[in-house]
């Protein structure tokens, strides 16, 4: 499996890294994607990706939640490391308006100009949606064209929203532990979608699937994705993971 959006270098994980990295290993985890949040995740980001180069890959980009009023400051430094070094993806970018709607303006704007990133570079990008979907799309329907490409991580939309997605044709939908609770509306939307157009993530460590909702999430619990997936699909796990990394491997070049 390849876990295309997990924040293994945060704080939660700096009593118990090497064990986290091992349990995914053991899971058959191949390659755990790190995106990042703001100019003061990255070095903590590269240090990981360094100590674990055999499965973890840095993607570069800022966080909406992280745009306030020095973002184009900050936008300087992503763009300084897009132009040292590779990455696998730019993100995560997008707009979230759940936390706050005060920086509505320079969250559409710093999300378009990481957009054009993305495509004057040939990288994929990892976008966050939260509360946002129209304002998202707006951006994209603006400046979209056949290069874009990407992933939805951690989808919260509806079908509409879904149908949307998968009109883009370089995009994918990203799928957690969200789908093994309750009074989720995933299992039907994913019903529809098929197989196709999935990604695997688990947006550690939030977001843990049941059992362990409520609880710190790590890579290895994607698992319990994966399983649900395949009973919705009524496919097998060995199916979901085969389709889900000829996905991740198709649009991230991993």
């Amino acid at each position: 499996m390849i876990d295309t959006h997990s924040h293994i270098y945060l704080d939660a994980f700096d009593n118990d890294r090497p064990e986290i990295i091992k349990r995914a290993h053991d899971k058959g985890i191949t390659d755990i994607l790190m995106p990042n949040v703001d100019v003061e995740s990255i070095n903590r980001m590269l240090e990981t990706e360094k100590s674990f180069r055999h499965l973890c890959h840095a993607m570069m980009g800022l966080h909406p939640t992280s745009v306030k009023i020095d973002y184009k400051e900050q936008l300087n430094i992503i763009e300084e490391w897009l132009q040292k070094r590779p990455f696998v993806g730019i993100g995560e970018i997008g707009i979230d308006l759940y936390w706050d709607k005060f920086f509505v303006s320079e969250q559409k704007d710093a999300l378009s100009v990481q957009l054009k990133w993305a495509m004057e570079l040939n990288m994929p990008v990892a976008i966050h949606t939260r509360d946002a979907f129209n304002e998202i799309f707006s951006v994209l329907e603006n400046i979209y064209d056949d290069r874009l490409k990407g992933v939805f991580h951690s989808f919260s939309g509806n079908q509409s929203d879904a149908k949307r997605i998968l009109e883009m044709p370089g995009f994918f939908i990203g799928i957690n532990g969200v789908i093994t609770f309750k009074n989720t509306n995933l299992p039907a939307i994913i019903e529809k979608t098929g197989i196709e157009k999935l990604l695997l993530e688990t947006d550690a460590p939030y977001l843990a699937p049941v059992p362990y909702r409520g609880k710190r999430n790590e890579p290895a619990y994607m698992a319990y994705t994966r399983d649900k997936i395949a009973e919705i699909l009524k496919m097998t796990p060995f199916e979901v993971e085969g389709a889900t990394i000829k996905n991740a491997r198709d649009l991230f070049g991993i």
